[in-house]
């Protein structure tokens, strides 16, 4: 999982795989077919391990405000940790694909559609809450703050420290309508 978040699935070579698992390459086919059933499960691990902040931002009993908040602020932690590679892996694993790995490309744009559906969700329930105007578009947000999260990724691969992210988070949160302008306040 490690070597594919840091390298991407096309960099990420056999060699590679076959050293970070002490496996010979009949080993690793055996047990995992291919470099594309490896990257799957990789995936799968991933999201298994290393969004929680997401999931429990997102399902935290908490307004829309400190929902999205905790949600960036998040982001900003968990991909500026040390030991683990920048950014996410859902953004960082096929920025560069080729023709040939379009159904990565795919599968990680899935992973990142899902996120961005998961936000708007969240929005939805704050904004029937009333946390949020009417008016208010919340696919629109949605797509801002998974745009605003994607970009976190990237500046933390290019070497962001948290703090930077943090005020990352910071000015995107400012975006959101003021408490006060909640329907029936």
């Amino acid at each position: 999982m490690h070597l594919f978040w840091e390298h991407g699935y096309e960099a990420t070579s056999l060699a590679m795989l076959r050293e970070a698992m002490g496996l010979t390459p009949p080993q690793i086919y055996n047990a995992f077919t291919d470099k594309e059933t490896l990257f799957r499960k990789a995936l799968t691990r991933y999201h298994e391990t290393e969004i929680g902040f997401a999931l429990d931002a997102l399902g935290a009993p908490v307004s829309t405000r400190e929902a999205i908040r905790l949600l960036l602020l998040g982001a900003a932690e968990a991909y500026s940790r040390p030991g683990k590679p920048g950014g996410c892996l859902f953004v960082s694993g096929a920025l560069a694909a080729s023709p040939q790995a379009q159904a990565i490309a795919d599968e990680l744009k899935s992973y990142r559609k899902a996120s961005e559906a998961a936000i708007a969700e969240r929005l939805a329930k704050g904004q029937v809450a009333g946390d949020l105007p009417e008016g208010f578009s919340v696919e629109s947000f949605a797509k801002y703050i998974a745009g605003v999260m994607n970009g976190m990724s990237i500046q933390a691969r290019d070497g962001a420290s948290a703090e930077e992210l943090r005020i990352m988070a910071q000015t995107a949160l400012a975006a959101l309508p003021p408490e006060e302008q909640k329907r029936g306040a």
